[in-house]
């Protein structure tokens, strides 16, 4: 998104500036915690940034304890500002590094996915897979390529803004060995979630 380098490093902007280039801001967010309401215990959120998903998944999740990981620590110093320091623990890592062991009920990312490539995509779910427990749950709420370009409403730069489309995405959440059901999609932005299968 435009302005990328800006609020990855100016957290005080960071929401003002969603708004103005996310025009569904809010509702991708909501449909994102919605999606993640699974009675989860152990939570690995990708991207957490200021927190803003952080706090409405915890809140859809009372009783879960959270890892957050993102590349920037001054957006997880401003999170950490405003997380309960008893629910969650903050880690500076990239979307590309390994991911911690879990296991976790729940993986979930808003707004960070969109950054890596195509096969960076196929090669975090792949990651993501295993640290899931039997029945956990991917929720992947992001930009995507719509099928009708006038639909793309988003900023995008074209260089660190990768997105990809719907259909690729559930494919590279099936060859991870997750099962695709249904989300929620609005012109250039869209929730998906991948589920594990439960054993027995």
């Amino acid at each position: 998104m435009l302005g990328v380098t800006q609020y990855h490093w100016d957290p005080e902007n960071y929401l003002a500036l969603m708004h103005e280039e996310v025009p569904d801001y809010e509702r991708l967010q909501d449909e994102t915690a919605t999606a993640a309401r699974t009675e989860a215990k152990h939570v690995l959120e990708l991207g957490t940034g200021t927190g803003e998903t952080t706090q409405r998944v915890l809140a859809a999740n009372p009783l879960a304890l959270l890892v957050g990981l993102d590349a920037s620590a001054e957006m997880l110093a401003h999170a950490r500002s405003s997380l309960p320091a008893d629910r969650v623990r903050l880690i500076v890592a990239r979307l590309e590094d390994p991911l911690p062991a879990g296991p976790f009920d729940l993986v979930v990312s808003a707004l960070a996915v969109h950054h890596l490539d195509g096969p960076g995509k196929a090669d975090l779910f792949r990651r993501v897979r295993p640290v899931l427990s039997p029945g956990g749950r991917f929720v992947l709420g992001d930009v995507i390529v719509p099928e009708d370009p006038t639909d793309a409403l988003t900023p995008i730069d074209g260089d660190y803004d990768t997105p990809s489309s719907i259909a690729d995405q559930r494919q590279w959440l099936e060859a991870a060995g997750l099962s695709p059901r249904g989300g929620w999609a609005r012109r250039d932005l869209a929730v998906f979630v991948g589920e594990v299968p439960r054993i027995g």
